[in-house]
């Protein structure tokens, strides 16, 4: 395929102000690849650090941002078998999406289920497999146990208030203003807290008969982190899931000791990369919560794509409630 395609570029470490968009000149598919026709593309957190030169995988400029989108399968390569021209696809990767069409492995590809639009699915498959990973496979969340899910109006956030309602699981959710409470009530949090409530701790004993949590599921790090220990169960988990507040918590280990909880590190990404079991377990899950139409995303901001520095810019912000996409036409 031949021509030329539009994308957001990111020209500078500098955060949104850098992104310019710009005319590329598609390349040639190689072997395993495929290009797809991007509908809608995700906005994550990441994305924005990234721009900002602030993330674990630090790509020079001129780069194109964007870890997950949608769309239309329109070329694949000669060896590709699971993936056909005309698909309607879910993708991910370690950025481009932000752009008109994407070329990727066709590994990296699943179909879009019918229960989702272009922009749901290109919301759903970083978010929602960062909660199952957290709270099934590293959390082991049961059926009525209770969790508090910290920065619980995020995209990642709201994935976990409605995957554990999804095991049945009693949820705690924590929004910063009475908007994004309002959404994390929609989602099906049990409860609601703002995070600056000098009674975290003790509004969550009380709603869990004097016990604590089973799990916090914890996006957000800084102080709110060690707050939210005081909240915790005898043997309960704590799952670090990311520094959405900038600042990386120090746990005292005489607290994890005494309380006798565990302090679990969530990597959903690369775990299933180091582990081709836990890929299956975690693909099969993941197909079937997304055929059920579980963890439908709620999308607060929608941008064309000559808007990407300003949806980028709303992330800087915190002013997302859910998610955060980019439409290449008006009818994802």
């Amino acid at each position: 395929m031949t021509g030329s395609y539009r994308a957001a570029t990111c020209t500078a470490l500098t955060g949104p102000d850098s992104i310019v968009i710009q005319e590329k000149q598609a390349r040639p598919l190689q072997d395993g690849e495929v290009r797809i026709r991007v509908h809608a593309a995700g906005l994550n957190f990441p994305d924005l650090l990234m721009t900002q030169g602030k993330y674990q995988v630090r790509p020079d400029p001129p780069f194109v941002p964007g870890l997950e989108a949608s769309g239309e399968v329109t070329e694949v390569a000669s060896d590709v078998q699971n993936v056909r021209v005309g698909d309607r696809v879910m993708a991910g990767g370690k950025g481009g999406a932000l752009a008109e069409q994407w070329v990727g492995p066709a590994t990296a590809v699943s179909p879009l289920p019918p229960a989702l639009s272009f922009s749901e699915g290109a919301c759903w498959q970083t978010a929602a497999s960062t909660a199952w990973h957290a709270l099934v496979e590293r959390g082991h969340l049961q059926p009525g146990e209770s969790v508090l899910v910290l920065g619980a109006s995020g995209g990642v956030g709201m994935a976990a208030v409605t995957m554990a309602k999804h095991i049945g699981a009693t949820v705690i959710g924590t929004g910063s203003n009475e908007e994004k409470l309002a959404a994390i009530d929609r989602a099906g949090a049990n409860y609601l807290l703002d995070p600056a409530d000098e009674r975290l701790a003790a509004k969550v004993k009380e709603w869990t008969q004097g016990n604590g949590v089973d799990v916090i599921f914890d996006p957000v790090g800084g102080d709110l982190a060690l707050t939210a220990t005081r909240a915790i169960a005898w043997n309960g988990r704590y799952l670090i899931v990311g520094f959405a507040s900038g600042v990386i918590p120090s746990f005292p280990a005489n607290h994890v000791l005494i309380k006798t909880y565990s302090l679990i590190g969530v990597r959903a990404g690369e775990s299933p990369r180091r582990d081709p079991e836990l890929a299956k377990r975690q693909s099969a899950a993941l197909q079937d919560l997304a055929t059920q139409g579980a963890m439908r995303p709620h999308i607060s901001h929608r941008f064309p794509l000559g808007e990407a520095a300003a949806a980028l810019a709303v992330l800087e912000r915190r002013e997302a409630i859910g998610r955060v996409v980019v439409e290449m036409n008006t009818n994802c």
